[in-house]
């Protein structure tokens, strides 16, 4: 089978393709004939080094794909299912621990930029009804990180008003997901044109951070000075404070990524004062799959795909990333 693989230490030009012997599933194990895949930032962590893995490691987490045989006691799945990928597999349902947040697909295991893979039959959920595999695999990272924060942790509920930065997968999926919860939604972007694009997906206000600095403020402003129930926030140290000034009082905040820094300065008296909710969030678990899938199958939302690269063009799918010229989500296909 063919497979991509990341030489140490990493890097686009250490991507080869290779030919690998096509895996057997053992006891409560099923083969998954990959047909898609989508790309994250943290793919592209593991792709470029920035997380240290495995000499050889298989990237990417998310797959969608058909079972084409299953090992002793599965029972679950039968030969011709369509599964999707699991980021946390080992996270059935309630709260995040460590124990929980092991065994990453493409990360602290092989993932699924393969032909085949073998994963758990516990491992998988099924597909949404009606999409494609390419569609499907664009849920089980950004997607799922986005259902998590604004329905399990921010619980919002319609009416309440959600910002949003950027056009990443995450932030997309999470203006579908707050409009169609009868939410309001304020998105930020450097981008005219992208602005445009969040608009036609439902955004209600717009704000181009490059001409508007104090970007918290006006969002709260937007609110008529109460400020936002949830930020969905992937910019971490250097838009926090931001963030911060957009919120409500008892409003709160996903921090999701650090796209804008890892650590920087941070108006905790701001935050307490305001008692502001700030939370990590990883992802989410089988379970939040599981509901997001249902949900999706009744909202009508699909996501915003924005290129579909073959295999043996990885390398050129995470330049097409990096390059932070695309909207939506870009995937590979198998």
């Amino acid at each position: 089978m063919k497979v991509a693989a990341v030489k140490s230490p990493g890097g686009l030009d250490r991507i080869a393709i290779e030919e690998r012997p096509r895996p057997t599933p053992g006891a409560g194990e099923v083969l998954i004939r990959v047909r898609a895949s989508s790309l994250n930032f943290h793919d592209f962590a593991v792709v470029a080094g920035m997380i240290p893995t495995a000499d050889g490691r298989i990237p990417m987490s998310d797959g969608a794909g058909e079972v084409t045989a299953v090992g002793p006691g599965v029972t679950a799945w039968t030969v011709g299912d369509r599964v999707l990928s699991l980021f946390f597999p080992h996270w059935p349902a309630g709260d995040p621990a460590l124990a929980r947040l092991l065994g990453v697909p493409g990360d602290q295991a092989d993932g699924f930029a393969a032909e085949e893979v073998v994963a758990a039959a516990s491992a998988v959920t099924r597909l949404p009804e009606g999409w494609s595999f390419e569609e499907a695999a664009t849920l089980p990272c950004a997607a799922l990180t986005a259902w998590r924060a604004l329905f399990v942790e921010a619980r919002i509920k319609p009416g309440d008003v959600v910002l949003t930065q950027g056009t990443g997968g995450v932030s997309i999926f999470a203006v579908q997901f707050a409009k169609a919860a009868g939410a309001t939604v304020i998105s930020t972007s450097s981008s005219a044109a992208k602005l445009k694009r969040l608009q036609a997906l439902g955004a209600d206000h717009l704000i181009n951070y490059k001409e508007e600095a104090e970007w918290g403020r006006a969002a709260a402003a937007l609110t008529g000075g109460r400020g936002v129930d949830a930020v969905v926030e992937i910019g971490g140290a250097g838009t926090l404070t931001q963030s911060i000034h957009a919120c409500r009082i008892g409003g709160h905040i996903s921090l999701i990524g650090v796209l804008a820094g890892i650590s920087g300065e941070v108006p905790t008296a701001l935050a307490m004062t305001k008692n502001v909710c700030i939370q990590g969030i990883t992802v989410g678990s089988h379970q939040d799959q599981l509901d997001m899938i249902a949900a999706l199958e009744v909202s009508g939302i699909r996501p915003v795909i924005d290129s579909v690269y073959p295999l043996d063009r990885i390398a050129e799918a995470f330049a097409h990333q990096i390059s932070q010229t695309h909207f939506g989500k870009i995937c590979l296909s198998l």
